[in-house]
């Protein structure tokens, strides 16, 4: 008997075939549907569109028309939503404990759904920070054909002849602090900052990771780095409905064969040529773990390492997503990888080709947005791991656009964000400090929370290479300056970071990749020895359940076991 087709086998069979199962169909029938509709593949249509941040405010326009093409192609669509924490909304203060925490409830609230009816094949739409990593870790977990579609970054705006974004308006915050900008003129920046719905424009977490979905395998190639307000979407999404059912019935690449170590080493690879979020090393990880596989921060690195950076982007370089789709977009990126040897090409994507296939028609380098590969802003990527005895486990800075990778100064240390941020607002501080936040990691926050607003002030009073940070916490994608986070273990695991005290001289060096703290190895033993973590704090909801759970930082802050072939029937 020949192998029966995957559309042969359909997970929504067991919810209305038989007598049994009168009483699904009959809540099938309640929503519209009729004899056609329920004999087709069920397809799980979700977005995290919300009201809540303009990153989400493009995506029901285009979860709609993927939609249409999975109705085209003969299936039938069900669309269903998730949440979303906007880290722009959420920054500097409380509510920041609550966006990577989120991470975890959206891929789980995927599962849900897609598990609890059987659903066939499932077309995702993210757009905030956290949400592209969220489902793409959801669809490698459930295994099910699925293509990825990011909703797109926001048009820069203009203000007083030149390009702005979010990051100025963060930035110049420190400015008015440091007396160098008024009121009304970071009133009149305010306006002008952010003129269309969308993700932050530049290379940010939510940019980085719509690269990473390319890269990986997920997303239609061109679709990363498309503005979320061109029409062009709506024709990608249809297109993204109409993919995913080609997929389900002639059995395209599913999600694990997808994620494999070679495709995460590409994904590793891009984000240094690009000086990506440092939040990559944090969720490549996690995506590794839904696939069963370990892929380490200390993985990351290794391609860190190795990789040029090429590309000028924002924070870091001069560039954002538009200018790059306008050069060519991911694929011209990937295409001088390819040339340079840094990618494994025969990786597969879910538009049927290997990503080497998929990038032969690209563009050339313009030698501005994307240099050529023998001539790169940096011979090593943008993203740099330190490790040392200060994090012996691993440290994330990005250095595209530093000046100095070396420094060394003496810690000022704050036991949580708040204290760090009003000392800098009031400029309490003096070059040649290394401000240390601490008790900030997953488990200690517990949450991770970013630190741009701290890091934002720094730069922005002029001290972003005068002073250092660390902290057990994270930064935002647009972060800048001498900042190193995700320092692990963290505080809270007794991690080296809780023995500092002030004055510690602390030495870092990107190029040798090691951050140290300059006392003897005695002293840091007498210090643990009378180290105890802090008293727990009762936190109820959805803080104290993560707190129970979360791993460290660099095995990608996860909180559950890993892969499982889940029974269906």
């Amino acid at each position: 008997m020949s192998e029966p087709t995957r559309a042969q086998r359909l997970r929504s069979r067991i919810t209305v075939e038989g007598p049994d199962r009168v009483a699904h169909r009959t809540f099938l029938r309640a929503m519209g549907l009729d004899d056609e509709a329920i004999a087709k593949p069920f397809v799980g249509v979700m977005s995290t569109h919300g009201e809540n941040t303009p990153c989400s405010l493009s995506l029901r326009p285009q979860a709609e028309a993927a939609k249409t093409g999975v109705s085209i192609a003969g299936g039938t669509p069900f669309e269903f939503t998730s949440i979303s924490v906007s880290d722009g909304v959420s920054m500097a203060h409380q509510g920041m404990r609550m966006s990577l925490v989120s991470r975890e409830l959206i891929a789980d609230s995927i599962e849900l759904v897609v598990r609890g009816h059987a659903y066939d094949a499932l077309v995702g739409f993210a757009g905030c920070d956290k949400t592209l990593p969220a489902i793409m870790m959801a669809m490698v977990r459930l295994n099910v054909p699925s293509v990825f579609v990011y909703g797109g970054a926001m048009l820069p705006g203009r203000h007083q002849g030149r390009t702005v974004s979010t990051v100025d308006a963060y930035e110049r915050v420190g400015a008015l602090h440091a007396g160098t900008v008024s009121l009304n003129e970071l009133d009149a920046l305010e306006r002008d900052c952010s003129p269309t719905v969308g993700s932050c424009p530049g290379q940010f977490t939510a940019n980085t990771m719509a690269m990473v979905s390319e890269v990986l395998g997920f997303a239609p190639i061109g679709s990363a780095m498309l503005p979320a307000v061109y029409s062009d979407r709506i024709a990608m999404a249809r297109h993204a409905g109409q993919m995913v059912m080609r997929i389900l019935k002639e059995g395209g690449p599913l999600p694990r064969e997808l994620v494999t170590r070679e495709s995460l080493e590409n994904a590793a690879a891009a984000v240094a040529a690009t000086g990506g979020s440092t939040n990559a090393g944090l969720h490549l990880p996690a995506i590794a773990h839904e696939a069963g596989l370990r892929f380490t921060l200390d993985d990351v690195a290794e391609v860190f390492q190795r990789t040029p950076l090429i590309a000028d982007m924002q924070p870091g370089g001069r560039y954002l997503a538009r200018d790059l789709h306008e050069a060519g977009g991911v694929r011209v990126v990937l295409r001088e990888l390819l040339r340079g040897g840094w990618l494994h090409g025969d990786c597969p994507t879910v538009e049927g080709k290997t990503l080497a296939q998929v990038c032969e028609a690209a563009p050339a380098a313009d030698g501005q947005v994307v240099r050529p590969a023998e001539s790169p802003i940096h011979p090593t990527g943008g993203v740099v791991v330190l490790k040392g005895n200060l994090c012996p486990d691993g440290a994330l800075i990005k250095i595209a656009g530093l000046k100095r990778l070396r420094f060394e100064g003496r810690a000022r240390v704050f036991e949580n964000e708040e204290a760090c941020t009003a000392a800098v607002r009031e400029r309490r501080f003096q070059a040649g400090d290394v401000l240390v936040i601490r008790n900030e990691g997953p488990r200690g926050g517990p949450g991770m929370r970013e630190m741009l607003g701290t890091t934002a002030l720094i730069y922005g009073q002029g001290m972003g290479e005068a002073v250092a940070l660390l902290t057990d916490g994270r930064f935002s994608g647009a972060t800048r300056g001498l900042c190193i986070g995700y320092a692990s273990p963290e505080a809270a695991r007794g991690g080296p970071i809780a023995l500092l005290i002030d004055g510690d001289p602390i030495r870092i060096d990107c190029e040798a990749r090691r951050i140290d703290v300059l006392i003897s190895d005695e002293e840091l033993a007498k210090r643990r020895a009378a180290w105890r973590p802090a008293q727990p704090v009762r936190l109820a909801g959805a803080l104290e359940k993560y707190a129970a759970l979360v791993g460290p930082a660099h095995l990608g802050a996860v909180t559950h076991s890993g892969n499982l072939d889940w029974p269906l029937e």
